[in-house]
């Protein structure tokens, strides 16, 4: 800095603007040596709210300090701090060590971070940002007359969630422990299922305002180092005021902005997270949200439950066929009777032609508006349950959808066949695992109805092409988003539509990891009983 003045002076160089504002903003976040205005500049920071304590005292003895004590009351655990901080310090004549500090500077809190707080983490304050930062995560500031910095004492004590089971993945066999939204509480759910130094965690504040807690958790080894780089540099790129849920995060990093499918996986389940991390996959944790990210997903990721894994190999692969055939349902129920019954009918036998058709008879709208009626009444209804309050949203959804389809039939505005046809098909939409997945495919039902009944089964099919072609071109961060199908990874089919057992799962997926792919040793993966005898 001085050379920069002199030259400033001496041949009237400008000093650039930028220079100067870092400078002066790096002079404003400097603590002074006063304590009385240290504690000043925090108090007019949060604009003297009264949830942010200042506690002050004069400690006794010859080598006697002013000491002030801050934190912010329902972040940080009061007992702790009244009797493993401020007592210690109030009662320095009990300790011999303390009765006499030698040091002619007196350095204080030296002695008090390694010989009087018996707290398990103490890290020095060396700015305000720093001590703000510090009160507002739950920490205990310390501060000293004479000093120029402070220390920032573990001391984080808020009311949680406990852990339950998740609400929106439940399974019949598996463990039912979930997320919570303490982000500290979901990193040792996933470590109590990895015990391995290799389970890295690395963590960020996302947020100019909020500083939300963010973490990205891999297995150093197995998942691909240039993935890894990818969410660090992705997520270090955000620029927004505030994270408040990881759906904020979901949508800042995905790599197709205008898509109706899903590229990033989430989940409550602790499980989910373990399985992904130990294919390769990175999980991204948010403060704050019991939903956890995990990248890269692919397309039959969400037709897959956490309990496929835990059940046997042939009763696992019946119900992902069961979940494929329910997405081909929810897709084309609809618009197949809409084409059928408007261009298509000598596809129908004739009995079931005569049935439908008198079933229509006397119905004031096409084919196709009957059917958009009945999906926009049962969408509304099915909006409503999840808005009513708990104890009448279900029975409230369960009654009017019963009721307004009776009496719809019986006032002659929709026929039955297109109730049942209603029916079925959101009765299939349930069956998706994943609720952002069977949110896209309900609306993509919309598009594939206004094509057949403008084109009937040609339209159909052209909807069922341009799908297609729009998920061979996603990818989930550098990963194909139709694999192991397009392009075709035999290796990986073993886990797609099907599952094979688990003695013959000995390899990773390579689309999610190219390194370490062996899983489990060959001694293990030999079939027990290769002839079927008991």
């Amino acid at each position: 800095m001085g050379i920069i003045k002199f030259l400033s002076t001496k041949f009237r160089i400008s000093v650039p603007t930028h220079h100067k504002q870092k400078q002066s903003d790096d002079d404003s976040l400097r603590l002074k040596k006063n304590l009385k205005e240290n504690i000043q500049r925090i108090k007019q920071t949060f604009g003297n709210s009264e949830d942010i304590v200042v506690r002050e005292w004069r400690t006794e003895g010859s080598n006697a300090i002013e000491v002030a004590v801050i934190y912010a009351d329902g972040l940080a655990d009061v007992k702790l701090i009244n009797q493993f901080i401020i007592e210690p310090l109030m009662s320095l004549d009990r300790y011999p060590h303390f009765s006499g500090l030698q040091s002619p500077a007196g350095n204080y809190l030296d002695e008090f971070k390694q010989l009087l707080l018996p707290v398990g983490s103490i890290q020095e304050g060396l700015n305000l940002d720093m001590l703000l930062s510090g009160i507002l995560s739950g920490e205990t500031v310390l501060l000293c007359q004479g000093f120029d910095q402070g220390l920032l004492i573990a001391s984080k004590g808020w009311e949680d969630r406990p852990i339950q089971e998740p609400t929106s993945q439940t399974v019949i066999r598996g463990p039912k422990d979930g997320f919570t939204e303490n982000i500290i509480t979901n990193i040792a759910l996933v470590r109590r299922k990895i015990k391995d130094p290799n389970l890295w965690i690395q963590g960020f504040n996302v947020g100019r305002i909020t500083k939300t807690s963010v973490s990205i958790v891999y297995v150093n080894g197995i998942a691909k180092d240039h993935v890894v780089q990818e969410v660090r540099d992705r997520i270090g790129r955000i620029q927004i005021d505030g994270i408040l849920e990881s759906g904020y995060i979901e949508e800042l990093i995905q790599d197709r902005r205008f898509t109706l499918f899903p590229t990033i996986y989430n989940t409550e389940r602790p499980d989910v997270i373990a399985a992904g991390l130990l294919e390769g996959r990175i999980a991204i944790l948010v403060d704050g949200t019991p939903f956890v990210l995990l990248v890269p997903a692919i397309f039959p990721q969400f037709f897959q439950s956490a309990e496929d894994y835990y059940q046997r190999s042939d009763i696992s692969t019946l119900l992902r066929l069961l979940r494929y055939s329910a997405l081909l349902i929810a897709l084309l129920g609809p618009p197949l009777y809409i084409a059928i019954t408007t261009f298509h009918h000598d596809m129908l036998p004739p009995r079931l032609l005569i049935s439908l058709s008198a079933q229509r008879e006397g119905i004031p709208f096409p084919a196709f508006f009957e059917a958009l009626i009945m999906e926009l009444t049962f969408e509304l209804l099915r909006e409503a349950g999840v808005r009513l309050p708990r104890a009448v949203g279900q029975s409230i959804s369960i009654v009017g959808a019963l009721v307004i389809g009776q009496a719809a039939v019986q006032a002659g505005i929709v026929s039955a066949a297109m109730v049942i046809v209603v029916s079925i098909t959101a009765i299939a939409s349930f069956t998706i695992p994943a609720y952002n997945m069977a949110i896209a495919i309900r609306i993509l039902r919309f598009g594939i109805m206004g094509l057949a009944a403008s084109f009937g089964l040609f339209g159909i099919i052209a909807g069922i092409i341009a799908i297609v072609q729009h998920l061979c071109h996603l990818n989930s961060f550098g990963v194909p988003y139709m694999s192991p199908y397009a392009p075709v990874v035999t290796e990986d089919l073993k886990d797609g539509g099907l599952r094979v057992p688990w003695w013959k799962m000995n390899s990773r997926p390579s689309t999610a990891s190219k390194l370490n792919q062996i899983r489990q040793s060959h001694s293990s993966t030999t079939d027990p009983d290769p002839e079927g005898r008991d």
